[in-house]
């Protein structure tokens, strides 16, 4: 059947064919500070911190010196547990640089969370601050190496001696640097929550990021002229990919707002720097309209920016497009498995596209809708899985072939547990999801992680957790909890146990203790029933069916 003739009828299209780069993201930065040495590359409000490609460039170079001088190779792993920083970009350029691949270490993690990532990543060097207002980070690293095995040789802090002492390392890299690094090797490793059980390395090499951020640079219109504001996190790909990886294809400069989101510090950015573009989730927007001296900064020179990782209110998009002057504003979907975005609205879309679609496939990139029983093609129109395959697709799971295989299968396509409807124009409509991935303020959640953890309190017999919906941060986490038989406990008490062990964001919400779960004959817990039963019980029901792309 002709494309043309089946993407009429059936679930399927292809982005547009163009050329994929196959450059290292080291070789890539090499280009940019060639062609646009003096433009400004980064610039970390919060330091009072500039720096020129040519200088991102020549700081890349020193991260790569130092770290050979520590022993590091290509192909080993290095670890970066920190908020928003310029030592957050210079170690990115650098690690690609010197052939090491960066596992990025959530700053919200804690002691549970963190063992795991060591022992699991294998990462060899770690860098770090020592704390900050959230967290005493060398404190929960040494509970977190206390007792367990793990490849940790090197704890680099930023902010002592070690640091300016790595950057001044003697030496110097293979003579044909960037070129002993492959395009195919390693680049980043990111933990996100698989199909099952616990965070699951994704393994994104150099030709995955280099090229998704050269489709996002495209989307955008991007030049060197441009100025990003990225006041997500840089260890998420909405930071590291669609923010820094757009730059360097396009030369646009990046701005780091604060070390975490902050909604004033964002728009102040815009204002100061003469933004161009601004990052976000829709908790972000909403925060940045509800300050109060809102209309005070002046943010006429926006002309693009991103809503994503989470679903988009459509009244909320409407209202960035018109008061935040966006009017090239584009959304998009994809996840971590996919480098990440495999769909986009482009700045040139129709508002009507913007606000009811995730755009269409990105370049380079095959889609389809499957039905969620049988694997066939859906007709258009018709709800199904959404599936993707191309460049983009991660190398794998780290460690985990079998978990691999269960989501990317032998013909390629990846099976990404949501669920979407196909228009005959090619955009897509994300529906909801096949599996029970919680995303809060676009973070995501297992349950079973959280569930994992709560057995581990001495009172809890059954745990079962959900997301229920949340008018600004789209969901939050709930848990309902069998007591083991002849104790008590309070909502507090769970919520206290939580503290300090896991992630603020993976923290219950809400905990409702049950004798009993809904299950079907055979056992299986009918998670979409507690759901239902607590939009009801807390009166949930206009936020669950509030209008979203």
């Amino acid at each position: 059947m002709p494309v043309e003739e089946k993407l009429c009828t059936q679930s399927y299209t292809c982005g547009p064919s163009r050329p994929l780069l196959d450059l290292t993201i080291g070789g890539l930065l090499a280009r940019t500070a060639g062609r646009y040495p003096d433009r400004l590359a980064v610039v970390s409000c919060h330091q009072q911190k500039r720096l020129t490609w040519a200088e991102l460039s020549a700081q890349a170079d020193r991260v790569a010196r130092g770290l050979w001088s520590l022993g590091i190779r290509r192909g080993d792993r290095i670890g970066i547990w920190s908020t928003n920083c310029i030592e957050w970009v210079m170690m990115h350029m650098g690690c690609a640089r010197a052939g090491a691949a960066l596992v990025n270490v959530n700053p919200a993690y804690r002691s549970h969370e963190l063992q795991f990532t060591l022992q699991r990543s294998r990462m060899k060097a770690l860098f770090l601050w020592h704390k900050d207002r959230h967290a005493d980070y060398e404190e929960i690293l040494g509970r977190a190496r206390h007792g367990f095995d793990h490849e940790l040789q090197h704890v680099i802090y930023f902010d002592s001696p070690e640091w300016p002492a790595l950057l001044d390392a003697p030496g110097c890299l293979p003579d044909r640097l960037p070129d002993h690094v492959a395009s195919d090797d390693i680049a980043n490793i990111q933990y996100t929550s698989g199909t099952t059980g616990l965070p699951k390395g994704v393994l994104l090499t150099h030709h995955n990021v280099v090229n998704n951020g050269q489709f996002l640079a495209q989307g955008f219109h991007y030049t060197e002229i441009d100025k990003i504001v990225v006041p997500v996190p840089l260890f998420h790909c909405f930071g590291c990919v669609i923010g820094t990886m757009s730059a360097v294809n396009s030369g646009a400069a990046l701005i780091l707002p604060n070390w975490t989101f902050d909604p004033r510090a964002t728009l102040k950015a815009v204002h100061d720097e003469r933004a161009t573009s601004v990052y976000g989730v829709p908790a972000m927007y909403v925060a940045e309209f509800a300050l109060p001296d809102f209309a005070t900064f002046d943010l006429t020179s926006l002309r693009t920016g991103m809503m994503s990782g989470a679903p988009c209110p459509i009244e909320l998009m409407k209202r960035v497009l018109t008061e935040m002057h966006i009017g090239e504003l584009v959304i998009a979907y994809g996840q971590t498995e996919t480098s990440p975005v495999t769909t986009m609205s482009d700045a040139g879309d129709t508002i009507e596209v913007r606000v009811n679609t995730v755009g269409r496939a990105m370049p380079q990139t095959e889609i389809q809708i499957v039905s969620t029983e049988t694997g066939a093609q859906v007709p258009i129109g018709q709800q199904g899985e959404l599936c993707i395959r191309g460049y983009a697709l991660m190398k794998g799971y780290d460690g985990d072939p079998e978990g691999t295989a269960l989501v990317i299968k032998e013909d390629g396509w990846l099976r990404t547990g949501d669920l979407g409807v196909m228009r005959p124009d090619g955009c897509l409509r994300i529906t909801g999801r096949s599996r029970d991935v919680i995303i809060r303020g676009g973070e995501n959640i297992y349950p079973r992680e959280v569930e994992e953890f709560l057995y581990t309190h001495s009172k809890v017999g059954e745990a079962q957790v959900v997301g229920i919906p949340h008018a600004r941060l789209g969901e939050v986490v709930c848990a309902w909890v069998r007591l083991q038989p002849g104790v008590e406990a309070t909502e507090e008490e769970i919520k206290e146990f939580c503290q300090g062990q896991i992630a603020y964001y993976k923290i219950p919400e809400h905990v409702r203790f049950v004798t009993e779960f809904p299950a079907t004959l055979s056992g299986k817990i009918q998670k979409y029933k507690i759901r239902e039963f607590e939009i009801e019980a807390r009166g949930l029901q206009s936020v669950a069916n509030a209008a979203t792309a």
